[in-house]
């Protein structure tokens, strides 16, 4: 079970994990192990997610969820399988945390007369300034 938060929780049914050979750094060992991990979550159809934090999911996940509505990680950053897994593990669980983060709401703001009567005499200024740079007209 993955504990993304007290409220979320990710049981291990819903995860899949496949192990499939990375490239990189390991010598003729690369070629022999399946150390690298494709984690698989289908977010779209999980009982775990409420129903906003899915949205905000397809929104923030990009690339890494296909049309099906699956996240797909891939972890191929260490040389065992152990440590690729709890690194997808981990991957998925910022994620989520990231998505369970409600957006502060955003309050619509009014520009001042003064800053918009100090705007325009800065832009005045600066239009003045640069009329007095141009070479005098005969």
């Amino acid at each position: 079970m993955l504990r993304v938060n007290d409220k979320i929780t990710i049981e291990d049914w819903e995860l899949t994990e496949t192990f499939v050979r990375a490239s990189g750094p390991g010598g003729q060992h690369v070629n022999k192990v399946a150390t690298a991990v494709q984690l698989r979550f289908h977010a779209k159809n999980s009982p775990s997610l409420p129903a906003d934090v899915k949205a905000r999911l397809k929104a923030i996940a990009g690339r890494k969820m296909n049309k099906a509505g699956e996240i797909i990680i891939e972890a191929h950053r260490y040389r065992s399988q152990e440590s690729n897994r709890l690194d997808a593990r981990a991957r998925l669980i910022a994620l989520v945390e990231r998505a369970a983060k409600a957006p502060k709401p955003r309050r619509k703001k009014r520009v001042s007369q003064a800053q918009k009567r100090k705007r325009l005499q800065d832009k005045k200024r600066r239009g003045e300034l640069k009329t007095l740079r141009r070479r005098p007209i005969d």
